[in-house]
């Protein structure tokens, strides 16, 4: 009996985290939309019933379920499902990007800034306050009017432009943790700056990380879905969510799914990884457990 309470093994951080993850209903319902939408996007090919920028002027306009369009067409008669098929590929792309970029560049600005402190932590911060004056979006569409109007630079502009804030939450992690024993302990036996950094503090300051990138995703699609619409971001015939609501608003009254279907998408696509987010801090968030 003892050798078998000995054999029984602790659960692992992710499988806990897991566990958890699954008695959270919400967490789990935005996963599930989560899922749909990047199978979606990788098996779109396969699941598209037509070319997404094909135009069939003759059947332009027409309604669901109509002339086998299960979604109807748009005003060049573009099957509406297609499209939103694809459109799933660009924005899952463009929110994972987008994040990439700012969450690489806020975890390496944070951590030097925290780490070295003094006259360098003073310049970067004064930087990053700069940057958060400006409205999130002025910023993003400034950046996008200096490099131009297409994805790739839309992508880029959000990716900048959420710097400041993982900069700063990494910045408060690290400074929480750097004067903590461990730290002390891998200092004294000759770690350097940079293990000291990225391997030993910057693993413990990745939970509230973590937690702000996955609403970030959300975020970031409904950015790239305004900048589309203001024609800063995705270009015709890009079948982009916001670029459809876009080109397509002035038939709102007399072709309703031409604009509702594109939002509904962006909907539950920010939906899902706000509600994941939410979930996430609940089980991460030591204060929120309790």
């Amino acid at each position: 009996m003892e050798q078998e309470l000995l054999e029984i093994k602790e659960p692992t951080p992710l499988q806990e985290t897991w566990y958890n993850l699954k008695k959270n209903k919400g967490a789990m319902t935005g996963l599930v939309i989560i899922v749909l939408f990047v199978l979606m996007a990788i098996f779109a090919p396969l699941l598209a019933p037509h070319d997404p920028v094909e135009q069939v002027i003759e059947l332009r306009k027409t309604p669901p379920f109509t002339g086998g369009y299960i979604l109807g067409t748009d005003d060049l008669g573009r099957d509406m499902l297609s499209r939103l098929i694809y459109g799933a590929r660009i924005s899952m792309s463009i929110g994972v990007v987008s994040v990439g970029i700012s969450l690489v560049l806020g975890l390496i600005i944070g951590v030097v800034s925290a780490y070295f402190g003094g006259i360098l932590d003073k310049i970067i911060m004064r930087i990053i306050d700069i940057m958060l004056a400006f409205p999130y979006i002025l910023l993003t569409i400034v950046i996008v009017a200096i490099l131009g109007p297409s994805l790739v630079n839309a992508m880029v502009a959000i990716g900048i432009s959420q710097v400041p804030r993982y900069a700063r939450l990494v910045r408060a992690s690290v400074l929480a943790e750097k004067e903590n024993d461990y730290v002390l302990a891998e200092r004294a036996l000759g770690a350097g700056n940079m293990e000291l950094m990225f391997k030993t503090i910057l693993p413990n300051c990745l939970s509230a990380t973590i937690v702000q990138s996955t609403l970030g995703v959300g975020e970031a699609i409904l950015s790239s879905a305004g900048l589309s619409f203001l024609g800063l971001g995705a270009q015709p015939p890009t079948p982009e969510w916001g670029l459809m609501i876009a080109s397509s608003k002035e038939f709102i009254t007399n072709a309703w799914w031409i604009v509702t279907l594109p939002g509904i998408a962006i909907l539950l696509a920010v939906l899902g990884f706000n509600l994941l987010g939410d979930g996430l801090r609940d089980i991460l968030d030591p204060k929120m457990r309790s």
